[in-house]
């Protein structure tokens, strides 16, 4: 299940990340590749320990926590800190998939990561190729955004980043383990409580509201991880 998520950062949050960013000391984005992809991986990543990973981090975090659809569509457990990278022009990321298991060397976090999110910062209009593809049981697709707007995808997706021809692609990435481990109980539940919401919407007072609430943290408390 791919899920977009729009303005996650405001116009200003994401003007606050260009302009931390243009001041930062990049490095080889392999230092958090694994064996596979660290042989297909191409680009530059803020250190995880560095000060502007931190404090950009903590804004991203801060802005999950507000949203409603992120917490639907992930129903979220832990998430790792946010990192950081960037895509010069000739850089590229070929196909892999995300290690299963992720840890945090400042913050000692440990996680399973069963959601792969990528918050775009840059403009698409600001660099050529660069989008984000995403290989699953219905095909490839491609993910280009604005900036601020997010797209989450199961982290044991094939996915790559298609070489950048043109200026520069910087976005936050990251991972979060579910309470729900199993992807299509995880798009069970994201599906049934949009469906609770268009009808809370159209009908608010009508029992089935109620009802169907009622069903969806029935199967949370019996399917979740806590």
């Amino acid at each position: 299940m791919m899920v977009r998520i729009p303005n996650v950062l405001t116009a200003e949050q994401v003007a606050r990340c260009r302009e931390v960013m243009t001041k930062a000391a990049w490095v080889d984005g392999k230092v958090t590749a694994g064996h596979q992809s660290s042989q297909v991986k191409n680009n530059l990543q803020l250190p995880e320990s560095a000060p502007e990973a931190r404090e950009l981090g903590g804004m991203v975090l801060q802005a999950l926590a507000r949203s409603q659809l992120f917490t639907s569509a992930v129903l979220p457990k832990q998430v790792f800190p946010p990192l950081f990278n960037r895509y010069d022009a000739g850089m590229t990321f070929g196909a892999h998939v995300d290690n299963s298991v992720r840890s945090h060397a400042a913050s000692g976090i440990t996680i399973r990561t069963d959601v792969s999110s990528t918050l775009f910062i840059s403009a698409p209009e600001d660099y050529d190729g660069g989008e984000l593809v995403v290989e699953d049981t219905y095909g490839r697709h491609s993910v280009k955004l604005p900036a601020g707007d997010m797209i989450v995808y199961p982290a044991t997706s094939l996915h790559h980043v298609t070489p950048i021809t043109r200026g520069s692609r910087i976005a936050s990435f990251f991972w979060t383990q579910s309470m729900i481990r199993d992807e299509s109980k995880r798009s069970l539940l994201f599906d049934l409580d949009m469906a609770i919401m268009r009808v809370a919407g159209d009908h608010p007072q009508h029992a089935s509201v109620v009802e169907l609430t009622a069903v969806y943290h029935n199967l949370l408390r019996q399917w979740a991880e806590v």
